[in-house]
């Protein structure tokens, strides 16, 4: 690649060398030409690393990984350099992308390595056979992944795992609620948790798809960033006999929300009418053995220590209710200034409630408590915190 010192550049993110277009670093939103790499993804790429780790850790089928829009291939190349996988697959229709890509493999003497310039859906098509599946599976597309769930999930092998990003957060944010029906079959409604509930669509439209293939997902690990959704789901050839799909209630009233297999239309403690989510994903979003696994797997690996703390507050909140409060929503209801984090949590439990932080909100806590007895227990931290100010 002659124009390599005009055009391109090297850095070096996690362990790996990689090759990136200069503007990617100067210009506020990357270009897509001459070959897209978005340097404020890192973090997104750091937890694939982690989550990536805990799997092959205990995965004891062939290592395979498929990413069927590489870009640049930042985040299969940090797995070949990083990780311990037998064979990987970089594939993405932009030419340029791939000479990058291949030049980035030659920096780290990675030799493991076959790249495929392929429409996505026609690469994991590939691989959806019996023997040719991948053990990860990575599908990182501009805007929704909808259109590749199938294809991604008969590419992954029994047991594997499936990893999908998306960055139409307007949509999953309930800004176009009949784009998102279209695209996930569920709809959104515009709250304080609209990330949760965004990743909860996500999820619910990943299960029809493998409910209509015949095969199980169970999720492992999810986050949420500023610009995108990512989920990792486990794939299991056998049919999902569990009631996971149903309805965020949401009243917009009092603040009173729970989940349910069947719509309500009253609120239980105002009567109020109900905002309804759904359909989407009403079980749990994260798995706790994985995310302990992903603590340990945290510390032998070059990534931000921000990572190590979010995925803390993930094995805090793996058994707790499918929704989030945050401190400023019960502030306005309460007409107070919020006591801190740790003291609401800390009074809801001496309450006999259950409690937690939420890695999706820093200001969020998650609790089996009502909103009528959130907001009881909030006045009183509230009477507490001015006291001995």
């Amino acid at each position: 690649m002659n124009e390599t010192s005009e055009l391109f550049q090297e850095i070096i993110e996690g362990d790996t060398k990689l090759l990136i277009p200069k503007k990617s670093l100067t210009e506020k939103v990357p270009p897509i030409k001459p070959a897209f790499f978005n340097p404020r993804a890192k973090t997104n790429r750091d937890f694939s690393i982690i989550a990536y780790a805990a799997f092959l850790k205990k995965f004891e089928g062939p290592k395979i990984f498929l990413e069927s829009l590489s870009g640049v291939g930042a985040r299969g190349l940090r797995v070949a350099n990083e990780l311990k996988v037998e064979k990987m697959k970089i594939n993405d229709l932009n030419p340029t992308a791939l000479e990058l890509a291949k030049n980035s493999s030659i920096l780290n003497n990675l030799n493991n390595i076959e790249f495929s310039e392929k429409e996505a859906c026609v690469f994991l098509n590939e691989h959806s056979r019996k023997g040719n599946r991948g053990s990860i599976v990575d599908i990182d597309p501009f805007g929704s992944p909808a259109a590749f769930f199938d294809c991604g999930i008969r590419a992954t092998m029994h047991g594997g795992i499936l990893s999908v990003a998306a960055t139409d957060l307007q949509v999953l944010n309930g800004l176009f609620q009949g784009a998102c029906k279209r695209k996930y079959g569920g709809i959104p409604i515009r709250v304080e948790y609209g990330n949760e509930m965004a990743i909860r669509l996500i999820l619910g439209c990943l299960r029809s798809v493998a409910a209509r293939l015949g095969v199980t997902m169970i999720p492992l690990f999810v986050e949420s960033e500023m610009h995108y959704y990512r989920t990792y789901t486990k794939i299991l050839n056998r049919t999902d006999q569990e009631e996971n799909i149903g309805y965020i209630l949401h009243c917009k009233n009092c603040g009173h929300r729970k989940t349910v297999v069947e719509q309500q239309q009253e609120c239980d403690l105002c009567k109020s009418k109900n905002s309804i989510a759904g359909p989407l994903w009403i079980g749990k979003i994260f798995d706790k053995e994985f995310v302990k696994e992903m603590i340990t797997e945290s510390s032998n690996l070059k990534i931000q220590k921000s990572c190590e703390k979010t995925i803390n507050k993930c094995a805090d909140e793996t058994e707790m209710p499918g929704f989030y409060y945050t401190l400023d929503e019960i502030a306005k209801k309460t007409k107070t200034s919020p006591p801190k984090l740790e003291k609401i949590i800390s009074d809801l439990k001496e309450n006999g409630f259950t409690s937690s932080v939420t890695s999706f909100n820093p200001t969020g806590f998650r609790t089996n408590a009502n909103i009528n007895e959130i907001i009881r227990i909030f006045n009183l931290s509230s009477k507490t915190h001015t006291n001995t100010v």
